[in-house]
């Protein structure tokens, strides 16, 4: 077991909170819990040590991430500093963007995709329905 005290080792969770992908390290720890977080391909339990080279893989909102552990910082920085401490696989990105651009498609192609017809957009559809009757 990996010694707490050691600079080259760091808990995932706080890690997590650390690199500003959850907001709270509780939130963190829920999302490993549930299995949403995998280190080296493993699903890994919040006091698992992680080390840089390690692949973390995390699905947030449904959307897939990859990324490889750049560097270790104990302290939540701000944010252009966070993003140092990864690197993101260019694959998944790609199909996360993907995946974003599909859902949009889908929402676009939607009959209302403002929600429900106001009574003008009602009355005009009536209109439509029995002309073509």
């Amino acid at each position: 077991m990996k010694d707490q005290t050691d600079s080259t080792t760091m808990r995932l969770d706080k890690w997590l909170w650390a690199a500003r992908f959850f907001k709270t390290r509780a939130l963190a720890q829920k999302h490993i819990e549930l299995g949403r977080v995998q280190v080296n391909g493993a699903k890994v339990k919040n006091s698992k040590y992680i080390g840089v080279g390690d692949v973390v893989d995390v699905t947030l909102n449904s959307l897939p991430y990859r990324f490889t552990v750049a560097a270790l910082n104990h302290q939540r920085r701000p944010a252009p500093e966070a993003r140092l401490l990864y690197q993101e696989d260019g694959q998944t990105a790609a199909k996360r963007e993907a995946i974003k651009l599909l859902d949009q498609a889908s929402r676009v192609t939607a009959a209302y995709p403002d929600g429900r017809p106001t009574k003008r957009d009602r009355r005009q559809l009536d209109r439509m329905k029995r002309e073509s009757w």
